[in-house]
């Protein structure tokens, strides 16, 4: 880190102690004066600033990025909506190897009115910046299917290539084809459609993609009125077939609540370095657009940077002008003439909870793709995600947890089990019998099997683990960090104890413990890692016991095994009282025969 703060204060410092308070876009460059990473801020001198200022609070991997940093360029915009916009659109420009990736898996198709005289209308995976207007993408390619369907049933357009200038229609170079014959186009390439009626049809189709299905529908009974007034009935009922076709359309749409128009629905899921953000668009109380982006967050951003920097990508490929978005949490942004709504209850919550189960559906629907290509991505990313959560600075590949068992102070036993790529490794799984502590003293017992295991690693040369788990409080804790301390081994590797009651977790130095969300993966392999030592040291002192509790003058009689063993000194107390039992006794508890030749064996040693 002194490299870059050499530079900091040698070349940075100038540029930034010269940073304006304004909102704005920086960028930094590295010594090949290449971008490597572009941020947004609302105040660019605080922001910049913060990189430097706060060097030893900041992540390994931003500190991976500082120290690249040869240049800082910064472009001033008046308001914060501008600086988003612009972040976004110099990340798609330059893509920096720092900076959060979008991800879309395929070329989700596009429909398309095309620039040109009487406009077609059609599907296509390609946008072309030629003046035509472009809706989509559309990840639901039966609902683009759909829409194109219904307008054209709606109005009737042409689906030539004819180049259709008012020169070529006066000198007639083309005739009407097939398609006006059946009712398809109302033959412009002849004059017979004008092209102010033509582009009326456009603008209603327009708006059907837009999803103002309302304001179409609107204007259709009005014309079906003025001709059902002027008695063009035939005209009247082709409208009214029209308006029939529409609200079929709408029917088999999402409704949610017909008081929800004109929203933008976002939510958000993290896991790890990767990101999974859902949009929905309202119209009129109806879904009308889903889709689902991947992002690959490779500087560890917060949620609400993802989720401001997804909202931008969104809108602007959507063209959304929704004036409100449903967000789950604040994103610390603001933009002109949109109002950010977080609903507590309501139809709007429960939109919320809609786009917040598609984007977990999405999330566990890509994992699984994921993991069927490459086995051990989910291993990955548990192990990336442990690091984040645990402040660790290297991935868990090697996990170790210790547990102590004694049932009143006796057979004091210790298991300690091992998980390598987040999955148990049985082969390195140890029992311990404390050897040096008397009585019941779990602080004293976990001193002893810890040093136990690491100097044992030690002197056989074997690869240390990256983690520890202590099942216990600050006192384990604190009794497995002297054994480390007494091998050298303070540091080297991370050490946390977890206390059963509300599953805290305990650092080293740490007066307060940490929670862990509890649903979170990291959770889940700690507390897995926790009950299998307490399972596995619970077996091993079972076991003592049970060896304990075995007579070695019972096993000498022929027929009598642990079990029969057992059950007499269950009974009896000691083999004293089972030589003095009667027959009859010794039957009741072991059967008859067995009682039989226990019988007979002492009845025999005693005339000797």
């Amino acid at each position: 880190m002194e490299h870059a703060l050499n530079k900091y204060f040698s070349h940075l410092q100038p540029i930034v102690k010269n940073l304006p308070h304004n909102p704005g876009v920086y960028q930094y460059f590295d010594d090949k004066n290449k971008i490597i990473y572009v941020g947004k801020a609302k105040d660019l001198k605080k922001r910049v600033s913060s990189y430097f200022t706060k060097i030893n609070s900041i992540s390994g991997k931003v500190q991976m990025l500082v120290r690249r940093i040869a240049d800082i360029r910064y472009i001033v915009v008046e308001t914060e909506q501008d600086a988003l916009l612009l972040e976004n659109n110099l990340i798609k420009k330059y893509q920096p190897h720092y900076n959060v990736a979008l991800k879309d898996d395929k070329t989700f198709p596009w429909i398309c009115i095309k620039n040109e005289p009487f406009p077609r209308i059609f599907q296509t995976r390609y946008v072309i910046r030629d003046g035509s207007a472009y809706f989509g993408p559309y990840a639901n390619v039966r609902l683009m299917h759909t829409l194109l369907e219904l307008s054209r049933q709606l109005y009737p357009l042409r689906n030539c290539s004819l180049s259709l200038t008012e020169k070529n229609i006066r000198g007639k170079k083309f005739r009407v084809c097939l398609e006006y014959h059946i009712g398809n186009c109302k033959g412009p390439c002849e004059g017979r459609q004008a092209s102010e009626d033509y582009d009326k049809s456009i603008a209603a189709i327009r708006e059907i993609i837009k999803g103002n299905i309302n304001s179409v529908a609107r204007q259709l009974r009005e014309l079906m009125m003025s001709y059902a007034a002027a008695e063009e009935f035939e005209k009247a009922h082709l409208v009214k077939e029209k308006l029939a076709l529409l609200d079929k359309y709408q029917s088999k749409s999402t409704v949610v609540s017909p008081t929800i128009n004109d929203v933008d629905v976002f939510s958000i899921s993290a896991a790890g370095v990767h990101a999974y953000v859902n949009y929905m668009k309202v119209m009129n109380g109806a879904i009308i657009q889903v889709h689902t982006i991947e992002l690959h967050n490779k500087l560890d951003e917060p949620p609400e940077e993802l989720l401001t920097l997804a909202i931008t990508e969104i809108r602007q490929r959507y063209e959304s002008r929704s004036p409100e978005i449903i967000v789950p949490f604040a994103i610390g942004y603001e933009m002109t003439g949109v109002k950010f709504t977080i609903p507590r209850i309501g139809d709007k919550k429960k939109l919320l909870e809609l786009s917040e189960r598609n984007v977990k559906y999405y999330q566990i629907e890509k994992e699984r793709q994921k993991e069927t290509v490459d086995p051990e991505h989910r291993s990955r990313r548990i192990l990336e995600t442990m690091m984040k959560d645990l402040r660790m600075t290297e991935l868990p590949v090697h996990i170790e947890c210790f547990d102590n068992s004694n049932i009143q102070g006796e057979s004091a036993v210790a298991a300690m089990v091992c998980f390598k790529n987040a999955k148990p490794d049985k082969s390195e799984y140890r029992h311990f019998n404390i050897k040096t502590v008397e009585g019941p003293n779990d602080f004293a017992s976990m001193e002893e099997i810890v040093h136990r295991r690491y100097k044992r690693l030690l002197d056989e040369n074997k690869p240390l683990p990256q983690l520890i788990i202590v099942d216990g409080g600050k006192g384990q804790l604190s009794a497995a960090l002297k054994s480390l301390a007494a091998l050298e081994l303070t540091g080297k590797m991370t050490v946390i104890g977890i206390a059963k009651k509300l599953e805290e977790i305990y650092y080293p130095n740490d007066p307060l413990p940490m929670y862990l969300d509890k649903k979170s993966e990291t959770l889940r392999i700690i507390q897995q890692l926790r009950d299998e030592a307490h399972r596995f040291g619970i077996t091993h002192h079972r076991q003592r016991r049970e060896k304990a509790t075995m007579s070695p003058q019972l096993m000498e009689i022929s027929g009598i095994g642990p079990n029969i063993n057992q059950k007499l000194l269950w009974k009896f107390k000691s083999v004293k009282n089972i030589k003095l039992a009667t027959l009859e006794e010794l039957q009741e508890t072991i059967g008859k025969a067995k009682g039989t030749v226990v019988y007979q064996h002492f009845q025999e040693e005693m005339k000797k």
